[in-house]
């Protein structure tokens, strides 16, 4: 029986299952490049199978992205990065 991999284990890096569908969406991108797709619903069908194919390398691997955390939201982190420089500059001024 495969083990999962707890998602502390990927703290020291970047969201895998970001990773892997930017992995799948290169893969679209070359596909339609290499094999001239420039049907919306042939290249929508690639799309889902380069998905579904990363996917399942990752749970070969034992990874499992819905047991991971969600990586957190872009805007609420720049909000957040904004909210602690203002403290640390009010901060300094004293």
């Amino acid at each position: 029986m495969k083990k999962d991999i707890p998602g502390e284990l990927f703290g020291k890096y970047e969201n895998p299952t970001i990773k892997a569908k930017d992995f799948a969406d290169e893969i679209t991108s070359h596909n339609i490049i290499v094999k001239g797709l420039n049907k919306q619903a042939e290249i929508s069908q690639v799309h889902i199978d380069n998905n579904k194919a990363v996917c399942d390398i990752l749970l070969q691997r034992g990874a499992r992205p819905e047991s991971l955390p969600p990586a957190e939201d872009v805007k609420k982190l720049e909000r957040r990065l904004d909210t602690d420089d203002k403290k640390a500059a009010k901060g300094s001024k004293d």
